[in-house]
């Protein structure tokens, strides 16, 4: 009798345990990530990491003893990504001055804090694209293991270029010759960085370019490039690069007919995949109106794990935003920036929502929504497709699109919910009210 008692207290324990480790979201419209309708009313069960079930009230039962958590009148969707973040930098506006003055604390502070307002921002997945090698791994290791908050981080470690610009030889490599380029790779990929980054080719030897990609592709990464200037984007589509970055030619109107040829010619080959490019409009597009109202400046939310000596530091470089230099041609980019998105966009290549995170006054708490916000409600793009560039295409190009991007069933639970429907108000999501990362519920 008295074994009896024990296994049942046992098998008692061990059900509560397991529904302990159930949540339940109920109530809310799921928009999944793949585009499809929502889903009204849904419930989306989660056991442990991944999502187990999906359904509608009524429908799927939520098991006995499970943590309820109510989204009732909130959008649900995917844990957002956003695909081109600095998580060296946060707004300061003087580059020189940063990239000497706190490299000690990138590691431990800043990186770090950058990561913490990223998530609590609704951002779950972020590719970084510019750092030094050793803390990009021990940020985004320190990250996957739990040690601290932030998203599950792609990270490029050091820019790849021609030649690194004085003072900046920590975060990035110069290439001389085609071995050169293909050690310097390797390197990397042996250090185990998660994509490579790949700028100024138009001032290589093309088979220093095309050392660069092809060692990439060997180790199985996808290679990034910019595409400030028309040459670099002919050159990465003669080497096959996988994602371009930015929407450049500085204030030239239009991208040149070639280019857009060549981009047309590389999108019709489907055998390839679709050709990705993250345009990174908002830093600048928002640029005049944030001078004009930089009220928004003094949003706290960017403070969030900074020491008060960096946050002092940081307002101190930003107290005058009319007369940072960095911005001083933007007025006349400003008004080429739709006409080259819609460029690309028609040209057949897959926009992705990324930011350059941690330019002057772009901060990780705020950057990202601002991108969608520009897209929709400025350039007109349509929200669903917009929040898929931020979910679904992303898991895509970094080849985990079976594991995140979207809600569906066996996958991690990387969800967020805010009050209010995004597919009419997408600037809602300035202030996510749930984030789940894995599981783990952070907000």
């Amino acid at each position: 009798m008295k074994k009896l008692c024990y296994i049942l207290i046992l098998l008692l324990l061990i059900q509560t345990g397991y529904a302990q480790n159930i949540k339940a979201l109920v109530g809310g419209t799921l928009i999944d990530g793949f585009g499809a309708e929502p889903i009204r009313n849904s419930v989306i069960i989660i056991e442990g990491e991944k999502i187990k079930a999906i359904g509608q009230v009524g429908q799927l039962q939520v098991p006995d003893g499970a943590e309820i958590i109510s989204t009732e009148g909130m959008s649900v969707l995917p844990g957002l990504w956003d695909m081109h973040v600095h998580l060296m930098i946060n707004g300061h506006s003087n580059y020189t001055y940063w990239d000497k003055t706190y490299p000690p604390f990138f590691e431990k502070v800043i990186m770090p804090a950058s990561a913490h307002q990223l998530l609590m921002a609704g951002v779950t997945s972020a590719r970084d694209l510019g750092a030094p090698l050793k803390e990009s791994i021990a940020v985004r290791d320190a990250i996957n293991r739990g040690d601290i908050p932030g998203p599950t981080m792609y990270m490029s470690g050091p820019f790849i270029q021609h030649k690194p610009y004085p003072g900046t030889e920590q975060f990035r490599w110069g290439v001389n010759g085609e071995k050169d380029a293909r050690d310097k790779v390797r390197q990397l990929a042996e250090a185990g960085v998660d994509c490579i980054k790949l700028i100024d080719q138009d001032q290589m030897t093309m088979d220093e370019v095309l050392a660069v990609v092809d060692e990439a592709h060997q180790h199985n990464l996808t290679v990034v490039a910019h595409g400030h200037r028309p040459e670099e984007i002919r050159r990465g589509l003669i080497a096959g690069v996988d994602c371009f970055e930015h929407t450049g030619l500085s204030s030239a109107p239009e991208y040149p007919e070639d280019v857009m040829n060549m981009l047309k010619e590389r999108t019709a080959q489907m055998n390839l995949g679709p050709l990705f490019w993250t345009p990174t409009v908002e830093g600048l597009y928002n640029y005049e109106y944030v001078r004009d109202n930089p009220e928004k400046l003094d949003n706290d939310s960017w403070h969030l794990d900074l020491p008060d000596s960096i946050i002092q530091d940081i307002k101190q470089s930003i107290q005058h935003p009319d007369r940072l230099p960095y911005f001083q041609i933007t007025p006349t980019r400003r008004p080429t920036l739709e006409t080259k998105v819609n460029q690309l966009k028609d040209a057949g290549v897959v926009l992705l929502i990324g930011t350059d995170s941690g330019i002057p006054m772009k901060f990780h708490s705020q950057s990202t929504w601002n991108e969608l916000d520009v897209w929709v409600n400025e350039f007109g793009f349509d929200p669903m497709y917009a929040i898929k560039a931020a979910t679904y295409w992303p898991s895509v190009l970094m080849g985990v699109d079976k594991e995140v991007g979207t809600i569906s069933e066996g996958k991690y639970a990387d969800i967020i919910a805010v009050k209010g429907d995004v597919l009419r108000y997408i600037s809602l999501l300035q202030d996510v009210d749930l984030v789940i990362k894995h599981g783990k519920r952070y907000k």
